[in-house]
């Protein structure tokens, strides 16, 4: 069982979709569904959401909306129309943006896409006003890219607030993510690494990932 911070370690599962596969994925106990809002995504909800979406999420594991640059009362009408939890912000939402979503007492992760330039003094700003980090790798365009970053990079991270760990995981990367170590390593968001096809995950694939890392 990897552990950090003293305790084990989160899995959430990002780009769900279809409520047959989220009720097989949940068989295997991850911590987080991910839904994403971002229209502009291979893994958007689509307009005139059905609740059985949500429906299927059991009681036990944690719903989080993804969004990029969404208006703040769009996210929390979402959250609270299909009960989410919890609201992953991908865009360039402030600090402010995100303090007044966490007052509405919401959980916010706040997602940066990170290479080896990053500066990570920008994010003491988000301190206390953020519940979690979210490390991505940089593209072109506002959210996954499927590829990995230099993870050597988050030695440079040593603020409080804790952090996923996100970007092209796949499931031979469990090696590596156990040789990983960092103080405020929280949790691994895996998506398109163990997918059959967009929004679609790979039922076994994920029940061995998470077999294995909870060895």
């Amino acid at each position: 069982m990897i552990k950090t911070m003293n305790k084990e370690l989160k899995i959430k599962v990002c780009g769900m979709r279809d409520p047959e596969n989220i009720q097989e994925i949940a068989a295997s106990s991850p911590d987080y569904f991910g839904f994403i809002f971002y229209p502009k995504s291979k893994r958007f909800l689509g307009n005139n959401l059905e609740k059985d979406v949500f429906n299927a999420v059991p009681t036990y594991i944690q719903k989080v909306g993804v969004f990029v640059n969404e208006n703040e009362a769009e996210v929390l009408r979402i959250c609270k129309t299909y009960g989410l939890e919890i609201a992953q912000l991908h865009g360039s939402e402030s600090p402010e943006y995100c303090m007044r979503i966490q007052n509405e007492k919401l959980v916010v992760f706040k997602a940066f896409a990170v290479n080896d330039a990053f500066d990570f003094s920008k994010l003491e700003l988000y301190e206390g006003v953020v519940d979690y980090f979210l490390f991505d790798t940089k593209g072109k365009l506002p959210g996954g890219t499927g590829l990995k970053f230099n993870w050597d990079i988050l030695k440079k991270y040593q603020l409080k607030t804790p952090f996923f760990l996100s970007g092209g995981i796949e499931p031979n990367d469990l090696g590596a993510i156990q040789k990983f170590e960092h103080p405020a390593l929280f949790g691994i968001d895996i998506n398109s690494g163990f997918e059959i096809e967009p929004a679609l995950k790979d039922v076994e694939k994920v029940k061995e990932f998470m077999n294995r890392i909870k060895i």
